[in-house]
């Protein structure tokens, strides 16, 4: 067993992993001002992004569901590693030899799970692209030129061919290091009679990619009529691959679909290779598993849909009947986008990779263009259905379409279809439809009412985490005046915690300019998990004051828990003063009198200071 990674490379693999490049594999950031990134939390499924990364000290925190940390931390969540094997990932991408404290370098068979199944698909890949030149794999070159495809785009893609043997690949990893239980865990191979056999034989291969370019699996096209097989077999469930939360062709679209926040939904590997070579390079698809929540997820971190309705998610469908299901299936997810959603659909029922082939490049960017709305679209198809020659059949059309139309969630949106569908039907009576639409509405808004409202915070816990935020990201600003503060001066119990914290780092006058030392410094005092996030969450959160005036507003935020402390010694002054006879204690009376108008005086002087901040 390897040991323990040493703190110095630990260290050296935060410094070469600069944090916002790494989220930004997975999450498209935006400027969020004041030196914070900002972008859609991929912890958790959100419409407006509460997720912030902050490079200058290393950290990320989404103010909805909590998740933060440092670059490992990320790496862990995102990938459910173990801290060791992400640790191992990012000296892997940095370039970063790692040397443990038992036993000197590691050897591969020591590498995290995740790292040893990625480097097999890795090799894997490798042995199919290689075989698409053998003699062997004519059929499978004869099915890429058939589909306007040369060998050039085969190697783009890494198209490759699994020879039709029961254990070519299985030798071809074993002989590289691989232990047989890691490929039967991984899915490229199965357990057969007398060992493992590999799963795709005889047939064309496509390496399934996640985000950030690793291989996390293959589909496979059937190509002998030996083959009794299903036409296409993907990678069953693995440790990496979750076929509801994978679309291929997403760490080639990823950057496109963030520049243009644009994505297009193909239906096969060759629509995507034909919607890239063609110009549409925003199209992704579902591997053996319908369109769903989870693609939803992976598509709005790179689209970043906010309420402007600046992005578009278009899916591409067969004009049959098949392919208008699959359009209505998509509109029941339409409203989890804040994206505005189309439809493409060829009428002569042609893919994009069949479109290219028989009519071009122009004709597969002249589908993507002539897209239209979904809620048109599902609207439309559905009437389509009923005979609107007659009454009943119109009628029968309204009810139909009413549950679509009631579905909308944006009222304006919802009274614009409403009025449209008053126009297909041919009733020119609005007041009707909109009538009927209500009555359906109606029914469908019978929901448990809505939560009530959180208490306000009390202004002074807000004042005491301004104040814990700067001596945390600007401990310089505070000096010894922070230090001197008593536990007693915060009130919330966690942000007692924090100050504890604080403390038993040094106290700000340590911490010079702050940084990623001085907070990993804290964290590494932090109690328990929860210490750890709140001191993450004011690493990251933003100060509220310009930088400018960031000096004036720290002296405000002391001098307003300064006061607390005061307001706690006159009260305790009054009280003293309370229990004594003025006329026998005279002496004790005065001096307490005299010491109640000094602390008086001083807390003038403090609350003038801190509302001088504001």
């Amino acid at each position: 067993m390897a040991g323990r990674i040493r703190d110095v490379d630990i260290a050296l693999v935060r410094e070469r992993s600069p944090i916002d490049h790494v989220v930004g594999e997975y999450v498209q950031l935006r400027n969020a001002g004041g030196g914070n990134l900002k972008g859609l939390c991929p912890f958790h499924d959100e419409k407006s992004p509460s997720f912030n990364v902050t490079p200058e000290r290393g950290m990320f925190y989404c103010f909805g569901c909590g998740e933060g940390g440092d670059v490992i931390t990320f790496v862990e969540k995102i990938e459910h590693l173990s801290f060791t094997e992400a640790v191992e990932r990012l000296a892997q991408r940095a370039g970063i030899q790692l040397q443990y404290e038992q036993g000197g370098y590691v050897p591969k068979r020591d590498q995290g799970e995740r790292a040893r199944l990625i480097e097999a698909h890795r090799v894997a890949a490798e042995f199919y692209a290689e075989r698409l030149l053998a003699p062997e794999a004519a059929p499978g070159r004869k099915f890429l030129a058939e589909r306007g495809f040369e060998r050039a785009d085969a190697e783009r893609f890494g198209v490759g061919y699994a020879p039709n043997e029961w254990e070519a690949l299985t030798r071809h990893l074993m002989g590289r290091g691989f232990a047989a239980e890691e490929i039967v865990k991984g899915g490229l191979a199965k357990e057969g009679r007398r060992g493992p056999i590999d799963r795709f034989r005889g047939r064309l291969v496509w390496p399934i990619r996640d985000a950030t370019g690793d291989v996390i699996g293959f589909g496979a096209r059937k190509l002998l009529d030996g083959d009794d097989g299903p036409k296409y077999l993907n990678t069953p469930e693995t440790p990496l691959y979750k076929k509801s939360q994978v679309l291929y062709g997403i760490d080639l679209a990823k950057r496109e679909i963030s520049k243009r926040s644009q994505a297009v939904i193909v239906e096969g590997y060759t629509d995507v290779m034909a919607c890239h070579l063609a110009g549409v390079p925003t199209a992704v698809a579902t591997c053996g598993t319908a369109f769903g929540e989870e693609h939803i997820k992976v598509l709005r971190r790179f689209l970043l849909d906010q309420a402007e309705f600046r992005g578009e998610v278009i899916f591409t469908f067969d004009g049959d009947e098949a392919g208008q299901k699959a359009a209505l299936r998509a509109f029941a997810d339409e409203q989890k986008f804040v994206t505005q959603t189309y439809v493409a659909v060829q009428p002569d029922g042609l893919d994009p990779c069949e479109l290219r082939i028989k009519q071009g490049d122009a004709a597969v960017r002249d589908l993507i263009a002539s897209r239209e709305p979904l809620f048109q679209f599902a609207i439309r198809s559905t009437i389509a259905r009923y005979d609107l020659r007659s009454n009943e059949g119109k009628i029968a059309a309204l009810d139909a379409a009413a549950p679509i139309v009631a579905g909308i969630k944006d009222v304006g949106l919802r009274k614009r279809y409403a009025i449209d569908l008053d126009r297909w039907l041919g009733f020119m009576d609005e007041r009707f439809v909109m009538q009927r639409i209500a009555e359906v509405s109606h029914a469908q808004s019978r929901r448990p009412q809505r939560a009530p409202r959180p208490a306000p915070v009390d202004p002074h816990v807000k004042v005491e985490a301004e104040l814990l935020k700067l001596a945390v990201q600007r401990p310089v600003l505070l000096g010894p005046r922070f230090d001197a503060l008593d536990a007693q001066a915060f009130t919330a119990p966690d942000h007692v915690a924090v100050h504890k914290v604080i403390a038993e780092a040094g106290g700000t006058g340590s911490a010079g300019h702050g940084g990623r030392e001085w907070v990993d410094r804290l964290l590494e005092h932090a109690a328990d998990d929860a210490v750890r996030a709140l001191v993450t969450r004011f690493a990251v959160e933003p100060i509220q004051a310009d930088a400018e005036l960031e000096e004036r507003y720290a002296n405000g935020m002391l001098a307003a828990i300064e006061a607390v402390s005061i307001d706690r010694a006159i009260a305790q002054a009054k009280s003293r003063m309370q229990r004594l006879n003025p006329v026998e204690e005279q002496a004790e009376y005065n001096r307490l009198f005299g010491e109640l108008v000094a602390l008086e005086q001083q807390r003038r002087v403090l609350r003038e200071r801190a509302a001088g901040s504001a």
